[in-house]
Order: C-alpha cells, then sequence, then structure tokens
C-alpha cells in the first residue's frame, strides 16, 4: 500500500470539518469512519429513506459516498487553502447494494498539486459484498479549503 505524505499537518481536521458542512451526506445520515492521508472511509447505515423499488440502497447513494470518499482521500493531501472539486467520475455497479450498511473506501492512486486520481470501493452488507467501483478525478481549488 502506498503512503502519502500530506502537505498540511492539519489535513484530519479539514477534512472532518468540510464533511461536517456537507448537507448531502447528513441528509443519508453518511459518516466519516477513517481518515488518513490519501484514504478516507465513509458508512451510510439502511434506512427506507435510501433505498429503490427492490429495497436495495439506491444507486445515487453508492456514487455519493463513493465520490466523497474520493474526494477528500484526495483534500487530505492538498495544501492548506485549497478545497476539492470533482471534475470527472466513472463508477460501475457491481452488486445489488444491500445490507445494514454501505461503505465506500477512497483512496489516492496518484496525488498531483492541482488534479488527484482516486478510486473508490464501496461494500455492502454483513459478508462486505463488493457493490461498486469507481475512478475519479479531483481538482484542487484555492479558497475551497473548507
Amino acid at each position: 500500500m502506498t503512503r502519502f505524505d500530506p502537505r498540511d499537518p492539519d489535513f484530519e481536521s479539514r477534512v472532518r470539518t468540510s464533511f461536517a458542512r456537507q448537507g448531502f451526506m447528513t441528509t443519508l445520515g453518511a459518516r466519516l469512519a477513517h481518515v488518513a492521508p490519501g484514504e478516507v472511509d465513509i458508512h451510510v447505515d439502511h434506512g427506507e429513506s435510501l433505498t429503490q423499488q427492490h429495497g436495495y440502497f439506491h444507486a445515487g447513494v453508492t456514487a455519493s459516498i463513493a465520490d466523497s470518499a474520493a474526494g477528500y482521500a484526495a483534500m487530505s493531501l492538498f495544501a492548506p487553502g485549497f478545497g476539492v472539486l470533482t471534475s470527472e467520475f466513472k463508477i460501475n455497479l457491481l452488486n445489488p447494494a444491500q445490507g445494514p450498511l454501505l461503505v465506500a473506501e477512497g483512496r489516492v492512486v496518484k496525488p498531483g498539486k492541482l488534479l488527484c486520481i482516486c478510486k473508490a470501493d464501496v461494500y455492502g452488507g454483513d459478508s462486505r459484498a463488493h457493490v461498486a467501483t469507481g475512478l475519479f478525478t479531483m481538482v484542487a481549488r484555492e479558497g475551497l479549503d473548507d
């Protein structure tokens, strides 16, 4: 596993503060479970309001937590004063998202000063079935540090 050195020694506090300000993640009931340089995990508990017509987590939930996990993984490596915006992503839905919990594991693949390539894998249920995998391009943007 690759180890990254953050440009901001206070990266974890910045990530947590920014995440807490995301209204949509609050709406989903999402929470940060792991924050490290180049790594962020987000958890969401199952709830009826997050399902599609067959009772599985809606793909929008899966894609949203994957995007945020990848974005915050990138942000953890950006310099102070810089935030993150998603510029592009592709996600493959591999299995129905079911179970009591969804877990998105965002990881930096290739860091850069302004662009960061990340991946995110989403797992569901007690068996940790692989629900989705995605590739993301994140952009550092000065002045969006929270």
